[in-house]
């Protein structure tokens, strides 16, 4: 789920709580909350409801930080990955484990 300049936050039963990503595979369910968890950020995970039986599970990743944004962590390098380095665009949406701190490849490698 690319990241969204907009503050998303709703309640997951009776808890207050900022949208990580709604329609999250089992896979980035994971990797979210472990990152956040790893954050200090506790971490709640709700299954939606499948339309078909067949259809994949997904879930909604939600911490209970009101004023956490996503985007705002990320851009101002707020994150920590668990080896200590600063959390970019490219790790946070799972494209690479690269933590080179420049959000654009302009050819130097």
């Amino acid at each position: 789920m690319p990241l969204e300049g907009s503050h998303k936050f709703g309640s997951i039963g009776d808890t207050r709580v900022t949208f990580v990503q709604k329609g999250a595979s089992e896979d980035r369910m994971n990797f979210l909350k472990k990152l956040l968890e790893h954050n200090g950020f506790e971490v709640i995970i709700e299954e939606e409801k499948k339309k078909a039986e067949e259809d994949p599970q997904l879930y909604t990743v939600a911490v209970t930080d009101m004023v956490f944004n996503p985007t705002i962590w990320v851009y101002e390098r707020k994150l920590k990955t668990f080896d200590g380095h600063k959390v970019n665009q490219d790790y946070w949406e799972q494209r690479s484990e690269d933590t080179n701190p420049h959000y654009w490849n302009n050819g130097d490698k």
